[in-house]
């Protein structure tokens, strides 16, 4: 009935759909296998993708020739840049989604693709042969052949829902759990934990007075997240709505804690700190008079609205009452109550930098399963652990990002080094060379990498190298442009900006924090004629590698030590409890963790510098 797959991709949350297409694309003959066919890539919790470092990795997806990025461009209603008012280190794209479109345009893509094969059904276990994962086992009992197998199993594992002193099993509203993979795990010698996630309820959205809210608009030139032209901006938006809540909501939401699942000590499983339930809110900020309340659209022509912030699990009774006690949720009527919901995640640190565990070969983890939190962070690892997975049987090179390569890198190697003990979310603040991995430049950094792999097209290739060609262009061509002092200096005390005395290069005049091309553009008509020959992307590259020189030399200055570090090998078959002069939690966790390179064991909490140094000079022996 079934042929020997390349690859299993076990459940089609956003990290399984990256990694069948992945693979598929790459030349994998691929098996998706869902549980409901009609949930591909569902958007679980909040309509939306990107934000703050979120962004740059979808942008990196894109890059590489992952589709997370085109299928956003799709089936987004509003796109928004934020933190423009800071460096470009910090600027981050987010995009409010069509939740029902993007579920289509994911499985349209998929089944596109001719290496991929579906199968409707739950995977109950693994079937592993000499620590070697060889198939999979249905419910049904069906066997099916696969020389690797990625396990994307979301929230499913086992998966409660908690609704006040309700609880039941499922894996997201109205869809089972699943069970017996966690237990063979564990009977394989895998960790296993307990982690808790929650959601809003949704409300009718023509129950609600938005005169009462403050709108929020998109950006008045929108962007995109895909550097490819599959997509093109939006023409038309879809505004958002921000309100509050209050001390009354405060009060009435106090009324279910006796009867709430978090703090009656029901849920075991950690929550995410950066994003918590409005009880926890309320329960932590207790000084704080007022929470920021997102009112998303859920789509361009459904009515059901996603009430962000206000994540809940406390009675629905409670819920509804306090709802409506939120300035424009009057008259609010309630689609379904919000809900916790807890299950098995494997603690990282038994992987290995491609997502393949150690214990088992050619088996992969990706997505919660590995204890993050977020679509953008699920999709990025699926997109490596696919990647991974053909190479692997395919006997190619493995491929791996550094943390000064990307973001993706970046999460990895935190995972697989620090592990997790509660919802891993990422940050801008967690990458050390996030001047280097901006949202502007992933084309460049990672185009060339994903066409090596055969993922990202000819064309995109080409497309990275006009605009970098392009880019080295107007630098000099910005270098070589010069105003007089009574030009320029008009617009400089209009600035704020010190005056010149002699002739100026707009190159060293970008140099100033207060001088941007596009005020140069405004003042003077000749400058701006020769920047239209420029695209908008040429442009904003050339002005923040000029105006951030500095900061980036020494940034690259930096990860240039990294990288020799990393460059040194391991073998993997060290014993550490021999190395005496080492200290006792280096040796644990060096056996345990087992890493690759120097570098990467210099990243292990626990290892001290003078480990590193020992363990250099034992390897020099």
């Amino acid at each position: 009935m079934f042929k020997e797959y390349d690859v299993i991709v076990v459940g089609a949350g956003h990290a399984g759909c990256e990694a069948a297409a992945a693979a598929a694309t790459m030349g994998s003959s691929v098996l998706l296998i869902t549980m409901n066919m009609n949930t591909i890539a569902q958007m679980s919790c909040n309509p939306a993708m990107g934000g703050v470092a979120k962004g740059q990795i979808v942008r990196e997806i894109d890059a590489l020739g992952g589709l997370s990025g085109i299928i956003t461009d799709k089936s987004m209603i509003q796109f928004r840049m934020l933190n423009l008012s800071k460096g470009p280190a910090m600027w981050s794209p987010r995009a409010q989604s069509d939740r029902m479109r993007f579920t289509e345009e994911w499985r349209l893509a998929l089944e596109r693709n001719p290496n991929v094969d579906f199968w409707q059904e739950m995977a109950a276990g693994l079937v592993v042969k000499n620590n070697k994962v060889v198939g999979v086992r249905t419910s049904m009992g069906i066997e099916i052949s696969g020389k690797s197998v990625v396990l994307t199993n979301g929230t499913f594992l086992n998966g409660v829902i908690h609704i006040g002193e309700k609880q039941f099993g499922g894996g997201r509203a109205a869809e089972k759990a699943a069970s017996g993979i966690t237990e063979q795990l564990v009977e394989l010698g895998f960790e296993s934990g307990r982690m808790k996630t929650g959601t809003p309820p949704r409300v009718d959205g023509r129950s609600l007075h938005y005169d009462r809210m403050e709108e929020q608009f998109g950006d008045e030139n929108p962007s995109k997240f895909s550097y490819s032209d599959e997509t093109s901006p939006l023409k038309e938006q879809r505004s958002c709505f921000i309100t509050y809540t209050n001390h009354q909501v405060h009060e009435v939401l106090r009324t279910g804690f006796e009867k709430s699942p978090m703090f009656a000590g029901r849920i075991q499983g950690r929550g995410p700190r950066y994003c918590p339930s409005v009880e926890d809110k309320i329960n932590r900020f207790a000084d704080k008079d007022r929470h920021q309340i997102f009112v998303e659209p859920e789509g361009w022509n459904t009515v059901e609205i996603y009430v962000n912030g206000f994540s809940t699990s406390l009675p629905e009774d409670v819920q509804y009452k306090a709802l409506r006690l939120i300035p424009g949720f009057e008259d609010a009527r309630m689609f379904r109550p919000g809900y916790a919901i807890e299950y098995d995640y494997f603690p990282p640190t038994q992987l290995k930098n491609t997502l393949e565990t150690h214990l088992i070969e050619n088996l992969y983890f990706a997505g919660q399963i590995n204890g993050t939190t977020g679509y953008e962070e699920a999709a990025c690892q699926g997109l490596m652990a696919g990647i991974n997975a053909h190479n692997k049987v395919h006997e190619k090179e493995a491929f791996v990002l550094s943390r000064s390569e990307a973001y993706i890198g970046v999460l990895i190697d935190d995972l697989i080094n620090k592990g997790t003990e509660e919802p891993y979310r990422m940050f801008t603040s967690r990458a050390e060379y996030r001047i280097l991995l901006r949202q502007d430049n992933a084309d460049l950094r990672l185009t060339p990498r994903g066409y090596e792999l055969g993922l990202a097209s000819e064309q995109r290739l080409e497309k990275v190298k006009a605009k970098e060609a392009n880019t080295e262009k107007l630098k000099n061509a910005l270098s070589q442009y010069k105003f007089s002092p009574e030009s320029i200096n008009p617009l400089l005390e209009e600035l704020g900006s010190a005056s010149i005395r002699e002739k100026a290069s707009v190159y060293n005049l970008l140099k100033r924090p207060d001088i941007e091309l596009q005020y140069l553009s405004n003042f003077n008509d000749e400058f701006a004629q020769m920047l239209q020959t420029y695209s908008a992307d040429e442009i904003e590259q050339a002005s923040v590698l000029i105006k951030y020189e500095n900061y980036i030399e020494k940034e690259q200055q930096m990860a240039q030590k990294l990288t020799d570090l990393d460059s040194m090998r391991i073998r993997d078959n060290i014993d550490y409890f021999q190395l005496g002069s080492i200290s006792k939690e280096a040796r644990e966790k060096l056996s345990k963790i087992r890493p690759a390179t120097i570098g990467q064991a210099s990243r292990i909490s626990g290892v001290s510098p003078s480990d590193i140094s020992i363990l250099m000079v034992y390897l020099q022996k």
